[in-house]
């Protein structure tokens, strides 16, 4: 069925503009709306919705370990009022890694970006610090809260001298990808990112899953969950396509040329 905006189903979208503290009182919001579907795009949003109701369904649209972070039981049955998608991005972390190496060969210090209060948190960070070791790399933290801890933490990771940077994914660091990729071109620090949005807004790489395709998945699920579903009879799907995405105008400005082996992997290329 297609559905039509104000003819079948009405759209209540709420926004937290980067103020992850709102996030709670936008998912009681909706819950005294009484709306049929809550559609989350970020583990911190997930998490809000899933203390503000045990039993109107949530789909997932974007999120990291779901079992991790106790939405569901499990993949295959998710048992509650949580299913939708996962975008696996601890299993990821250590392609991240080889990538950023095959990158820059000589590679030694790299530095990781992250927001602490992303949930869950650990599985990604011990993925990406497996990889580092297996690589040789040694590997530093550097987090950030809020916006204005950014040049902080650039300047950390330069203090720590590190050659490279990898973002994790998070709400806040989504909501000002085009700051933090400034930052990297600022401090000459190639960094690999999780989304293609934060190549597009000038970060140098990302690998990750197509978010417009989980988008249009979720989408399914919510179709299932309106003709009558129950979400905990949804097995939670993990993504099927995977993007490598270039910048190389970010390339240039930081002084950096990608290897021809790596080049010809990009499934986009920005010039």
């Amino acid at each position: 069925m297609d559905y039509v905006e104000g003819r079948d189903v009405i759209l209540e979208q709420r926004f937290a503009e980067g103020k992850l503290d709102r996030l709670r009182d936008l998912a009681a919001e909706l819950v005294r709306l009484k709306v049929r579907v809550i559609v989350t795009t970020s583990s911190q949003a997930t998490h809000a919705a899933q203390q503000a109701t045990r039993t109107i369904p949530i789909v997932m649209a974007l999120g990291g370990d779901p079992v991790a972070a106790g939405f569901v039981a499990s993949l295959a049955r998710p048992g509650g009022n949580i299913t939708g998608l996962t975008n696996l991005s601890q299993d990821l972390s250590g392609k991240r890694v080889e990538l950023l190496k095959e990158t820059i060969p000589k590679l030694s210090r790299v530095s990781v970006l992250l927001d602490p209060t992303v949930v869950p948190l650990a599985p990604p960070l011990r993925e990406t610090e497996a990889a580092a070791r297996g690589l040789g790399l040694q590997l530093q933290s550097v987090e950030v809260r809020a916006p204005g801890d950014f040049e902080k933490a650039f300047q950390a990771a330069k203090d720590g001298k590190a050659e490279a940077l990898i973002v994790f994914p998070s709400s806040l660091l989504n909501n000002h990808r085009t700051s933090i990729a400034s930052l990297a071109v600022k401090y000459k620090l190639p960094a690999i990112y999780a989304t293609s949005e934060s190549v597009e807004a000038g970060g140098l790489m990302s690998y990750g899953p197509s978010y417009p395709e989980m988008g249009r998945r979720a989408a399914v699920y919510v179709d299932k969950i309106l003709k009558g579903t129950e979400p905990s009879d949804l097995p939670v799907e993990q993504p099927m396509k995977f993007e490598f995405i270039i910048n190389l105008k970010t390339a240039k400005q930081i002084g950096l040329t990608i290897p021809p082996n790596v080049l010809v992997r990009a499934d986009k290329v920005i010039r």
